[in-house]
């Protein structure tokens, strides 16, 4: 990714202005799941501890970050029958978590992935309503979608929802949670103690839900909270997802980082908004990325290196491979070509956390490919596996370089800022905010203090009509 800044950007067609004044929003993905994540360095944190959690949290209060964002699980990722055991085997949950936190911060938001296949409305609506009310409204809820039966398991239902379903029901969640949010009066409950009634009659309504994939009658359990109601991001990159996104969202987690194809979503998520009568700059666009800084450019690509070969290993590659072909391949040197035993026929299993169904029941054809690709390019196993997952847009340079980057996605409106998947937790954070943050504050485009308390404030969103 090359640096570029001017007015030369402004005739770029994101279905936004160019806006000289566009500051950057920065949160932290904190996955605890999946190769991006390097706990086997000695420098890394312990990854179960409360202590960690609270001072990265700290950490990024201290960089005026808008949100620290866990991700979630609802089953361990698995290999061959077995907990996954390259990866760290899994997390607290997350609004359980989140309100530990609120506790411990003054003002970062707090936003908890929670599947919307997999919970109930009422009782997901009144857990996270009640983080938003403990954290004084910096509570948000990353949507999130699953179709497969291995994590269906957990709950005695796998495999009830059709994939192309699981959006529909996604959205309906969605309404039915925003509904119950907004259940009450903003005078609803007393505030003297010589009230008649702790709630005013007639204002706590019921709602109720009749449909194939949703169905509720209750009132909302709590009341709003400062900004409302928490703020609601979501996660993919589908028709189904984009469509969900610009009906419901505040913010969209996108895996468009690079900057063409930022232009192109931003666009294409504009047009969806404008059809469902909402404005272009109504969601938050970002994007999901890691960054890796060094002194010089050379110094940072040479720790990208050191990033990535340590992130997709050896070890790593294998395990790869063993879902796709369905047999252990733990005697193949990574390193070497691929088996030339046949792959076991049938979908991909799902344990390992795959949910595109492309990826399920196309594995065949990725198959022939990497094998074409292997013979005639004399690719190796671990060759094959970097390509094959390197899919997040990596930041890679000194600060400067990657504030001026940053200045030109915000100010064309390409995206608001960066979700950001840290490698090594807390050095990699810790560069960000002690030489990253100061250089976007030296070009206009970083807050240098915060200027609000809610989550809502912070992404400078428009309050919500009530």
């Amino acid at each position: 990714m090359t640096a570029s800044s001017g007015s030369e950007d402004s005739g770029i067609d994101t279905g936004a202005p160019y806006d000289h004044d566009a500051h950057v929003h920065l949160g932290v993905f904190y996955s605890g799941v999946g190769p991006q994540v390097i706990w086997t360095d000695p420098s890394a944190a312990p990854q179960m501890p409360r202590e960690t959690f609270i001072n990265v949290a700290q950490l990024l209060e201290r960089g005026l970050f808008d949100a620290f964002f866990l991700g979630e699980g609802l089953r361990v990722r698995e290999s061959k029958g077995r907990a996954f055991d390259l990866d760290v085997a899994g997390r607290p949950d997350a609004i359980t978590q989140l309100s530990m936190l609120a506790g411990a911060t003054q003002r970062i938001g707090l936003v908890a992935t929670q599947n919307a296949t997999y919970n109930f409305p009422a009782d997901l609506a009144r857990r996270l309503a009640s983080l938003d009310i403990l954290s004084d409204g910096r509570a948000g809820w990353n949507v999130v979608t699953t179709d497969n039966a291995w994590t269906g398991e957990n709950f005695r239902h796998g495999g009830w929802l059709d994939h192309e379903r699981r959006y529909e029901r996604a959205t309906q969640m969605v309404q039915a949670a925003k509904a119950l949010w907004a259940s009450w009066d903003d005078n609803a409950a007393a505030d003297s103690p010589a009230a008649k009634s702790w709630a005013r009659p007639g204002s706590i309504e019921t709602v109720e839900r009749s449909t194939d994939l949703v169905s509720l009658r209750a009132p909302g359990t709590l009341p709003p909270s400062r900004q409302g109601r928490p703020v609601l991001f979501q996660s993919g990159d589908s028709a189904g997802g984009r469509e969900l996104a610009a009906q419901h969202a505040d913010v969209v987690f996108s895996a468009n980082g690079p900057f063409e194809k930022a232009v192109v979503y931003a666009r294409d998520l504009r047009q969806r908004l404008a059809a469902h009568g909402r404005g272009p700059n109504s969601v938050r666009i970002l994007p999901g990325a890691s960054v890796i800084l060094g002194d010089t450019e050379q110094d940072a690509k040479d720790k990208a290196e050191w990033v990535r070969d340590l992130q997709l290993s050896g070890p790593r590659a294998i395990a790869f491979f063993e879902q796709y072909w369905g047999s252990d391949l733990s005697a193949y040197d990574p390193d070497g070509p691929l088996p030339a035993i046949e792959p076991v026929q049938g979908e991909l299993d799902p344990s390992r956390g795959t949910i595109s169904i492309a990826d399920r029941t196309g594995k065949m054809d990725r198959i022939r490919e990497w094998r074409r690709r292997s013979d005639e390019d004399g690719l190796s196993m671990l060759q094959l596996f970097r390509e094959a997952t390197a899919r997040q847009s990596a930041f890679v340079g000194t600060p400067a370089q990657i504030a001026d980057q940053w200045a030109r996605y915000v100010r064309t409106g390409a995206a608001d800022g960066f979700n950001i998947s840290p490698h090594l937790v807390p050095s990699s954070l810790s560069d960000i905010v002690d030489t990253l943050v100061p250089a976007l504050q030296d070009r206009g485009v970083y807050r240098t203090a915060y200027e609000g308390t809610t989550l809502r404030e912070h992404l400078a969103l428009t309050p919500l009509n009530r």
